[in-house]
């Protein structure tokens, strides 16, 4: 049985740019998804799609057949990011957010700018000395982040237009505790949890049995769930488990409930909200304990999930959906934390549940 090497597939994972509009994130899932689904492709608007076990072209508006049901296993690709709005006439470069980047984490930060080539610069700050009274405790606003790229107006004009992306620089960061540490993590946390999942069911001795499965690693989660609604139309499963992160236990949420802040290293959090499917909810939960893999539980009680869970649901004529999540510190920063061991029972949750409960 070939290993699956959860630490390296996340480092490239995260080493590609996913800012919502760029490719290089999705290019990089559809080489390691063709693994298990070699006519995977990139659809119109950037989402990695496949069919991994059996034949599946939809069961039709609203028409339920006798052949074998559908699940689709979604996690978004996309992070979030700055995007060019234009360079002034001394070479600095205006930026906005795209997606809900924390702003508190990216002044004096490296950056990378996506142009015609790779750019590299910083966030402008003003230095401590200067600041009036009052401003040491101000976040950077939204229309008032600039970057420095050792350029002229001439220089960066012909390298940098108004459109291209930006991320915050950083790299994946082994910790101890087999906890990590980088940029993207949401979500490609749950992309590779999902290639996890594929990975055990491909090497299971019964995997003809199994339902089809689609894969959707869906683009535009952070700005408003757009690829996950396309994805899943087209696929039409029956059901579906989303896989996404949520907020770990850190200095600050120590008095939340336990049932929305997750522990690192104490496995995934299947969500139940009441736009989320109980039947699914319970049978991952019991498929967690025949198992004997550690679980948390995340009650949302407003309504949605607000992932890709809640468009998935209702496309077509409906969907059986599921939420499972990995609990990570400091969403929306360069240093975004989760453990491995939490991606990979994620992994194995999912394949155990869909080759027990799907059939």
């Amino acid at each position: 049985m070939k290993t699956f090497n959860t630490f390296d597939t996340l480092k490239r994972l995260t080493a590609a740019n996913g800012v919502a509009g760029s490719t290089g994130a999705s290019e990089t899932a559809l080489e390691l998804l063709k693994e298990f689904a070699p006519d995977a492709y990139i659809d119109c608007h950037g989402s990695v799609v496949g069919t991994v076990i059996g034949e599946h072209i939809g069961r039709g508006l609203g028409v339920r057949d006798d052949s074998p049901s559908a699940v689709l296993l979604d996690a978004h690709i996309d992070q979030v990011g700055l995007v060019i709005t234009h360079v002034d006439e001394k070479g600095f470069i205006k930026a906005e957010p795209c997606g809900g980047i924390d702003r508190r984490a990216i002044a004096a930060q490296a950056v990378t700018v996506y142009g015609k080539k790779l750019v590299k610069g910083v966030i402008c700050t003003k230095p401590p000395h200067v600041l009036k009274r009052g401003e040491e405790d101000k976040v950077i606003k939204a229309d008032e982040i600039w970057i420095d790229a050792g350029l002229n107006a001439n220089q960066a004009v012909e390298i940098i237009s108004p459109g291209d992306t930006v991320t915050i620089d950083g790299t994946l960061t082994a910790m101890p505790g087999n906890i990590v540490s980088g940029p993207a993590l949401d979500n490609r946390a749950g992309v590779c949890a999902i290639l996890y999942a594929l990975h055990l069911l491909k090497n299971v001795g019964n995997a003809k049995s199994l339902p089809p499965i689609c894969v959707s690693f869906s683009v535009q989660e952070e700005l408003g769930c757009r690829g996950a609604a396309v994805a899943a139309y087209n696929a039409d499963p029956e059901y579906a488990v989303v896989v996404d992160v949520s907020y770990g236990l850190s200095p600050g949420l120590e008095n939340k409930a336990s049932t929305s802040v997750g522990r690192l290293g104490e496995g995934p959090m299947i969500g139940y909200a009441p736009s989320l499917n109980r039947g699914m909810f319970e049978g991952l939960k019991k498929t967690a304990v025949q198992c004997d893999i550690p679980y948390q539980l995340e009650i949302m009680s407003k309504g949605t999930s607000g992932t890709n869970a809640d468009p998935i649901g209702i496309v077509r004529g409906g969907v059986k959906t599921a939420l499972v999540s990995i609990p990570l510190r400091y969403m929306h920063t360069p240093v975004e934390t989760v453990a491995l061991s939490d991606i990979e029972a994620v992994g194995k949750l999912i394949a155990e549940f869909v080759e027990k409960c799907l059939k």
